[in-house]
């Protein structure tokens, strides 16, 4: 279960019945969690379409995924050559079919059961992105104090151009309209993406929610892969992305939401793409 603890006003009042959340997960070398990560996404209670896009993995993932059960992965995509985080969303991100799309990392440090924390604010029609922020005040494993003063300071910089308050612009969990999400110009390659994402959702106008989440953090005999080398280029990246934007168009919400749209109140239910599971998976190589 999820540690987090917000008061919530009763689910019946939401449409949570008619909304599909597209979870894209980029995978690089991550056999020994991706299995036990998207088991824990099927027991989110929404309907899903789950997006996995694994990266070049050496290790074992792409025979493990290729393995797994239909009922876990909706899309399996595999990329041929690693080419980064951004390269796996990015491909992620066209893909999606959902009213929402939200980042989820395959290596167990983000709970998938606060998914739904995240998706409020966006169906209260008050956010258009909603961040799940590790720094203000969730549960969380005790690690690395120079990352974490890393993580605030290129949060910081990032803030000074963007003139955001975020207080945790590196955060996995990044949850935004697919349709304002597929219209952002983006082309990070690697963890570039978490600056240019953030960069392109203030030149948009897009309304940011921040939320708390908990974080179990990995340490570097675990698998963590970023490193000093990651936090350098994200300082070029913040510098790059905010300071010769292209042209972003300015995001105007649709009138009616998808999960608001006649026929969807009619049937309460939303379209059959990802279904929870149980369809054919539909495998890219």
């Amino acid at each position: 279960m999820s540690g987090i603890d917000i008061p919530r006003v009763p689910q019946e009042k939401l449409p949570w019945d008619r909304v599909t959340l597209s979870v894209v997960i980029p995978c690089y070398n991550e056999v020994s969690t991706v299995e036990s990560l998207l088991r824990r996404v099927r027991e989110v209670p929404l309907a899903l379409e789950v997006i996995v896009v694994d990266d070049g993995s050496t290790d074992g993932t792409r025979d493990l995924l290729r393995k797994l059960d239909d009922k876990l992965i909706d899309q399996l995509v595999f990329h041929e050559k690693n080419g980064g985080k951004g390269s796996a969303l990015r491909t992620g991100f066209g893909r999606a079919r959902g009213d929402v799309v939200v980042v989820q990392d395959a290596d167990l440090e983000y709970d998938p059961h606060e998914l739904p924390i995240l998706l409020e604010p966006i169906l209260r029609g008050k956010a258009d992105a909603v961040y799940g922020s590790r720094f203000l005040g969730g549960p969380h494993r005790v690690l690395f104090f120079w990352h974490s003063i890393g993580n605030r300071f290129l949060t910081l910089l990032s803030n000074m151009f963007t003139d955001l308050n975020l207080t945790d612009m590196e955060t996995c969990y990044k949850m935004v309209r697919t349709e304002l999400l597929q219209s952002l110009p983006l082309s990070a390659q690697r963890f570039g993406i978490e600056p240019e994402l953030t960069a392109r959702l203030a030149q948009a106008g897009a309304r940011i929610y921040e939320l708390p989440i908990s974080y179990n953090g990995r340490s570097y005999a675990e698998g963590k892969k970023i490193g000093w080398k990651d936090g350098v280029s994200a300082l070029w990246s913040i510098l790059k992305y905010n300071l010769a934007p292209p042209r972003v168009p300015t995001w105007r919400a649709p009138a009616v939401d998808p999960w608001d749209a006649p026929e969807r109140v009619t049937s309460g239910t939303p379209p059959a793409i990802g279904d929870g599971g149980g369809g054919p998976v539909n495998r890219s190589d």
